[in-house]
């Protein structure tokens, strides 16, 4: 008896029917429930090869969608993902660097500069009072 291991624990996806995991079961038979409701829907209408083709076309993308897996995203989160990149968010992006060490450096220098200003003004009102 072989018992088979993922390197990575992520990768394990339980299975539920026939080798598939819940989603992807239930994807399948929705695509099934497409074809089937297609076909009685419009046998009537056109003709056999025709309805087949349309069977098929309704079903596809339903049966996909269990399958359909980009960078760790479902179809849906995908679908979100990239009308937000593409439509939302989209734009021009201007990329302005900030030298965050250069502006630390800028807040000290002034800082020591107004502590020695403010210490040469209370040396000189020192010395008035001491003089008067």
């Amino acid at each position: 008896m072989e018992i088979r291991i993922n390197k990575e624990i992520k990768d394990y996806h339980e299975s539920l029917f026939f080798g598939l995991s819940a989603r992807q079961f239930i994807c399948s038979v929705a695509a099934v429930g497409a074809a089937v409701g297609v076909y009685f829907g419009l046998k009537d209408i056109v003709g056999k090869e025709m309805v087949s083709w349309l069977c098929v076309v309704c079903a596809a993308p339903l049966a996909a969608a269990g399958f359909f897996k980009y960078n760790g995203m479902q179809l849906e989160e995908f679908i979100t993902a990239f009308f937000r990149s593409e439509f939302i968010y989209a734009g021009v992006r201007k990329f302005k660097s900030e030298n965050i060490l250069y502006n630390l450096y800028k807040e000290v220098l002034t800082d020591a500069k107004k502590a020695k200003k403010n210490t040469r003004k209370a040396f000189w009102k020192k010395r008035k009072t001491d003089n008067s």
